[in-house]
């Protein structure tokens, strides 16, 4: 795991530019804890690599590494979770393998491979690599946009980074806004910050997209797509029993290969299936190795979370033990935060994102608990963050809406009966459902909800966001009824819904030493998942069926069984807001006399919603999207004014090198 810096030249003038701007670069790095720092430079490349030791076979690594027999260099952030089968592909020997570090792999695959290499690598990935006789810098970054890779290209320079604030101060990029990021991120009702995946909040700094290389060559930028989903061939094995083998091996091997480290391992737990199944297969390695197993579980204050309805859990504590009694070698943690709440932990997350963000209701503990894994000694955090879309995928009303339009009558029936003894619900109430989904309501693609209002209209009509926002399929109403099929297929086709987890999970990890792993979202995982009949994930009342079948024995039955009940986060959320209420209505108010912000801003939709809040309201007001659009707007507020600080470019150019190469 490391931070990555690189500048190039496209022309042969002034060579010790690349390596003064590189070596700004590597300073501003410094406010990362590192095992190591280098630095490679020829001519008018540089290359640097912050290092944090991570696996085994990284400790001691050299990066960057020049090749003098192949002609190559390279600076990577890898971890790659397929070695043996690149060791085998490459023609490397098991016994030299167990001393090869990633980065190695990656330069042999692209001695073999070329530009091609990424379609033969599974892991989390952001790299680049100089080939001397191509004269080319080649970089790219994994599927789905685990780690992060910023760059500026002013057509004579192109410099490189893991995060953005190092990128800033060098001469022609500054911290120009980009006010389509902004009106995008005002206008658009869903958690995503941006549909363009290149885009940053900043004018002149853009991201490689997931799932994209790069080749600078002749003067020239290029990039492109290496790795796109098609439909995956239907696997047809002869039994149920072989569907969940099959599950099971996969997905265990993801687990597994997640485990890699000379550190503990830790994982995240709620009371749900996702994570329950990563800590049961991951206890269970870990078993094997004589190591134990670190969880963390983030739960309410004892006045915040009771209020929500019977079917919907604030403090998942009782599923949540069962599954670590159920499991064994597991040593968990239950974490309240107690002073914590989405204001007060707002500065340090615009620092770590170095971007505005919207997952604020569970901002408060999501940072945190990699803070307490550090102290654990952890050098790789599980989760089971994108598993609705893999191994828990199971769309129980629309594989419904399905059987009927296939008049599959009686199997129909059948379910129907099943699904409402499972759900606890009438089997009224599920027509009801498969009825709004069979003829759902015709909503105007440009009918725009509450949340939408927060754009001032200006900054709108200059932009043409919403024009934008409804080309993607943004839904601008939020009224329509989610459809988890083809949200499936979206997750998978368009890159843009990969951007957010990679950033808040390179950068946390950056910060405090832990890798953000996630084998729900391994891509053999997803291959397989893709290629699984639909059948199989909602089956006899059940939804998510095949992950329920499959853990049978691996979770106890009040998790693995568990229809009625589903966990829900931020529930504490005005309970935690309470103590500083006055500085928050205070500091809404100041901000809607800004005239600066209400270019931006629609101020009497914000002032309309301020005035809801004098008081403080009930709980249940952390949902309510005045709230949210309150939130949303304080958050760009204090990062445009982090900038008129110079907190986020604020530079340390003391002493970094722990070593040189």
């Amino acid at each position: 795991m490391s931070a990555i810096a690189g500048v190039f030249n496209y022309g042969s003038a002034e060579p010790k530019r690349a390596y003064d701007e590189g070596i700004s670069l590597m300073g501003s790095l410094s406010r990362y804890p590192a095992d190591d720092v280098r630095l490679w430079s020829s001519g008018r490349l540089f290359l640097g690599c912050h290092a944090q030791w991570v696996t085994p076979e990284s400790i001691g690594e050299i990066l960057p590494w020049y090749d003098g027999q192949r002609g190559l260099a390279i600076t990577a952030d890898a971890i790659l979770d397929n070695r043996e089968e690149l060791a085998n592909k490459l023609g490397v020997p098991l016994a030299e393998l167990a001393e090869l570090p990633d980065a190695r792999l990656l330069l042999l695959a692209y001695a073999k491979w070329g530009e091609d290499m990424p379609r033969h690598l599974i892991g989390d990935f952001a790299f680049a690599i100089w080939d001397e006789s191509e004269e080319s810098l080649f970089g790219a970054r994994d599927f789905t946009g685990n780690r992060t890779l910023y760059y500026n290209d002013n057509g004579a320079r192109f410099a490189f980074c893991t995060t953005i604030a190092p990128l800033l101060p060098l001469e022609g990029v500054g911290e120009k806004l980009n006010e389509t990021w902004i009106a995008e991120y005002l206008a658009s009702p869903s958690r995503l910050e941006t549909i363009d995946a290149s885009s940053t909040v900043f004018g002149r700094i853009k991201q490689i997209p997931p799932s994209h290389c790069f080749t600078i060559r002749g003067g020239n930028l290029r990039m492109k797509r290496y790795g796109a989903f098609e439909h995956s061939r239907t696997l047809k094995l002869s039994s149920d029993e072989e569907y969940q083998e099959a599950f099971l091996d996969v997905f265990g091997k993801a687990v597994t290969s997640r485990l890699r480290t000379h550190k503990e391992a830790g994982s995240f737990l709620s009371g749900g299936l996702d994570s329950g199944t990563v800590v049961g297969l991951a206890a269970r390695e870990l078993r094997r190795r004589n190591k134990v197993l670190h969880t963390y579980s983030a739960i309410p204050l004892e006045s915040g979370g009771a209020w929500t309805s019977k079917n919907r859990v604030a403090d998942e504590r009782p599923m949540i033990s069962a599954t670590v009694s159920h499991v064994g070698n597991i040593r968990e943690k239950y974490l309240r935060f107690e002073d914590r709440s989405p204001l007060s932990e707002m500065d340090d997350w615009l620092e770590t994102m170095e971007m505005p963000y919207k997952f604020i209701e569970n901002s408060y503990w999501f940072g945190n608990i990699f803070e307490q894994a550090a102290k654990d000694g952890v050098g790789v955090l599980l989760n089971g963050a994108r598993g609705n879309f893999t191994v828990s995928f199971g769309p129980a009303l629309e594989y419904y809406a399905i059987l009927l339009k296939r008049l599959r009558l009686v199997k129909l029936y059948r379910e129907i009966y099943q699904y409402s003894r499972f759900k606890g619900i009438g089997r009224k109430r599920v027509l009801s459902f498969m009825k709004d989904r069979l003829f759902p309501a015709k909503i105007p693609s440009d009918e725009r909800g509450a949340l939408t209002g927060l754009i001032s209209p200006e900054l709108a009509a200059r932009t043409g966001i919403f024009g934008k926002l409804i080309e993607a399929g943004i839904d601008l109403s939020g009224r329509r009824l989610p459809d988890m099929i083809s949200a499936r297929r979206d997750q998978f086709e368009q890159v843009h819904h990969w951007t957010n987890s990679g950033t808040s999970g390179t950068k946390l990890s950056l910060r405090h030493g832990v890798w953000y792993r996630d084998p729900t979202n391994d891509l053999r995982v997803v291959q397989f998942c893709l290629s699984v009949p639909l059948d199989q994930y909602v089956r006899d009342g059940m939804d998510r069926a095949l992950i329920r079948r499959a853990t049978q024995g691996l979770l106890p039955d009040e998790v693995r069984l568990n229809g009625k009940t589903r966990g829900i986060q931020g529930a504490d959320g005005i309970a935690r807001l309470a103590p500083s209420w006055p500085q928050f209505i205070r500091e809404v108010e100041e901000m809607c006399g800004d005239d600066a912000m209400a270019e931006w801003l629609c101020m009497p939709v914000v002032r309309a919603a301020v005035s809801k809040y004098k008081e403080i309201p009930g709980p249940a007001a952390i949902y309510e999207t005045d709230l949210t659009l309150l939130m949303r707007s304080l958050v760009l507020y204090r990062f445009v004014n982090r900038l008129k600080g110079g907190d986020l470019n604020e530079q340390r150019m003391d002493e970094a090198f722990v070593g040189s190469a």
